[in-house]
């Protein structure tokens, strides 16, 4: 297999990152994520005892494969956060988080919004799992100038920056992810791959990323096919990639569409492998009528899938095994994607820890500095790179007997 080149650049990042004491300590116990509204006085004032966090997330709808597992997350998470609070200026604070199903709807993200920034007067917001509904909280969330850390993928949610100077993405870039895969790919010894892929922001930025991926690994893009947004019925789709006979397939779409496509891809004759991104790792993509056709795909995902990352004994890793051990003890079964929502409740407390306020401008402006190891990865802010996870977190990994192995 082909072995990822390093930019030297990451060298320095992660050498910051090592040295730095941001290390996001997650982890904690219990079912304690309050859920509700502000009463009156709470913590709206920048002198409130609480951080006051907006969420909405998708817990109904198409995007609740995904939005579920971040409020798990965080019901793990709050707990352990608030134990001893933390130090805000001269006071010690614990965070309320106000917890909203957007319905994985793009117009009821936007109200929700709205609502707990004008209404419940947040200190900040996190959320949504969807492209569509960040993309549509981002809008308000910059207009009301109310930091924002998007846990769904799409590169526009914090591009051009410009526009988006209070709004934070913890996913891996589409570009990293790409190229990434296309190196699995080539090392496999494929030649000539279709891409299916979502409609929507978030499927654009994945043609975008593998198009240009593939062409500098040297893999032929057979064909590009995008899935409708109904998530009916992908029989024509999976025909249509199918139809130049490829030797094997990226599908990049969210959960529970990338099970849905699998099945379709197989059914109309697909024998290689399958390649998915990130977003399509959810327990329920090796559920069910999706295991056999599952079986053998691979991923690029951040290091945090997978038993075979717990192993070392920094801070990091022992945050990242006592989060997983806490989540497979309540739930049974763990993904990948669910330490999103941890991190961003940490680096937000970390921004008000650091900027000694709960302001918004002002955690706003701490917030750009972070570098951080989490549970999902590792994340380096910067004025002028909102997109914070490092690509040296991603990995590769497998399905093995309906579970996901590291590759590399």
């Amino acid at each position: 297999m082909a072995t990822p080149a390093i930019d030297p650049s990451l060298l320095t990042r992660r050498g910051v990152l090592a040295a730095t004491a941001g290390t996001l300590l997650l982890g904690g116990c219990g079912q304690g994520a309050a859920q509700g509204r502000a009463e009156p006085g709470d913590s709206a004032s920048p002198g409130g005892p609480e951080l006051l966090i907006g969420v909405s997330l998708e817990l109904s709808g198409r995007g609740a494969a995904l939005g579920v597992l971040q409020e798990r997350a965080l019901r793990i998470t709050l707990e352990s956060l608030n134990a001893n609070g933390f130090q805000v200026g001269n006071l010690r604070r614990r965070v309320r988080l106000l917890v909203r199903d957007n319905r994985s709807d793009a117009r009821e993200a936007a109200e929700q919004v709205t609502e707990l920034i004008r209404r419940d007067q947040v200190h900040a917001l996190l959320g949504t799992t969807l492209t569509e509904t960040s993309l549509a909280a981002v809008a308000v969330a910059q207009r009301l100038r109310t930091p924002f850390i998007s846990l769904a993928p799409g590169d526009g949610i914090v591009l051009p920056l410009a526009q988006r100077t209070y709004i934070y993405k913890l996913t891996p870039d589409a570009g990293d992810v790409a190229r990434r895969m296309a190196q699995l790919i080539s090392g496999k010894g494929l030649r000539r791959v279709a891409l299916v892929a979502a409609d929507g922001p978030h499927g654009d930025s994945g043609v975008r990323a593998v198009s240009a991926a593939l062409r500098t690994a040297g893999v032929e893009l057979d064909r590009t096919v995008r899935l409708p947004r109904s998530g009916v019925d992908f029989t024509r789709p999976a025909r249509r990639a199918m139809s130049g006979d490829p030797d094997g397939v990226i599908v990049w779409a969210a959960a529970p569409d990338t099970g849905s496509a699998s099945r379709a891809l197989r059914r109309a004759g697909l024998k290689g492998p399958l390649f998915f991104d990130p977003s399509g790792v959810a327990e329920e993509t090796l559920q069910g009528s999706n295991a056999s056709a599952v079986e053998g795909a691979c991923a690029v995902h951040p290091t945090c899938l997978g038993g075979s990352t717990l192993t070392n004994a920094t801070t990091a890793a022992l945050a990242r095994r006592d989060f997983v051990f806490r989540y497979l003890q309540q739930h049974g079964s763990f993904s990948g994607f669910a330490p999103y929502a941890s991190d961003a409740v940490q680096l937000l407390a970390d921004a008000a820890r650091l900027s000694s306020s709960v302001d918004p401008g002002r955690m706003r402006a701490y917030l750009q500095r972070e570098v951080a190891d989490g549970l999902a990865g590792g994340y380096a802010f910067t004025p002028t790179r909102h997109g914070g996870m490092e690509r040296d977190s991603l990995g590769t990994y497998t399905v093995s007997q309906g579970s996901w192995v590291r590759v590399s």
